[in-house]
């Protein structure tokens, strides 16, 4: 590695590519590595482990963040200072309405910015969108995911969750994660092309912990809704239309 290592991720530039996909899990890592060829470890220090390795022979790290929006904001960040300038997210997320199954993909059309980090960013007013040319993409390989507004938020405990979704439900918002918001935000500031996929775990009004804790012990909707995120994100990443940018 070189003297431009990146403080959190240990990213540099020899990293070589600009384009890759940032997961919250560190375990997910691992999971997109097994669909890449020529896989090459790089670093895992504290929630951030990545992976360099080749799909389509196009050249694609996969970077896990963490959970929540600064330790994502962090990693888009030293993403961008690396020279990295397409980023997909591929995350979990709970439906917002009823009818989205386990295991169905939610892709962001843009986001409820109702977290803490981006509001240091831009002002609240500043929408959250992805990339047009991602978008495209996505519908091109995924035109039966769940598209809409998505809502990224900051925590699962507080009082008055139940009442704060129910409120953005009727709103007609589609699904929630934590990490969307920053990645879009951040990623538009810094000239980034982004786009989140997530991975419906949680049916709408349904139990939370028993959601998360199905995907962690590999639940069979889910762990195909997990594959087919991650294989979405690495066609999308690797299609030769970008080459022509």
């Amino acid at each position: 590695m070189t003297e431009e290592q990146q403080p959190h991720t240990q990213l540099t530039t020899a990293i070589n590519t600009d384009s890759a996909v940032i997961v919250g899990d560190p375990a997910r890592v691992d999971k997109a590595a097994k669909l890449l060829d020529e896989v090459q470890e790089w670093a895992f220090n504290r929630e951030y482990k990545s992976v360099i390795g080749t799909y389509k022979g196009k050249r694609i790290l996969i970077m896990s963040t963490g959970i929540g929006a600064p330790s994502a904001g962090i990693g888009v960040e030293e993403l961008h200072n690396v020279n990295v300038n397409k980023v997909i997210r591929v995350g979990s997320a709970g439906a917002m309405q009823s009818g989205i199954g386990l295991g169905e993909l939610i892709i962001g059309e843009g986001v409820v910015r109702d977290d803490g980090l981006t509001q240091k960013y831009v002002p609240g007013i500043y929408p959250a969108v992805p990339s047009f040319k991602l978008m495209a993409l996505a519908h091109k390989y995924a035109p039966q995911a769940v598209y809409g507004i998505i809502r990224s938020h900051d925590g699962f405990y507080m009082d008055d969750n139940a009442k704060n979704e129910a409120f953005w439900s009727s709103k007609g918002i589609v699904g929630a994660d934590m990490e969307s918001g920053a990645l879009m935000t951040i990623g538009r500031q810094r000239g980034m092309e982004t786009l989140s996929i997530l991975n419906n775990v949680v049916l709408y009004e349904g139990d939370l912990a028993a959601g998360v804790n199905d995907l962690v012990n590999g639940d069979d909707l889910m762990a195909q809704g997990e594959t087919a995120s991650l294989k979405l994100a690495l066609d999308i990443l690797s299609d030769h239309s970008l080459e022509e940018d």
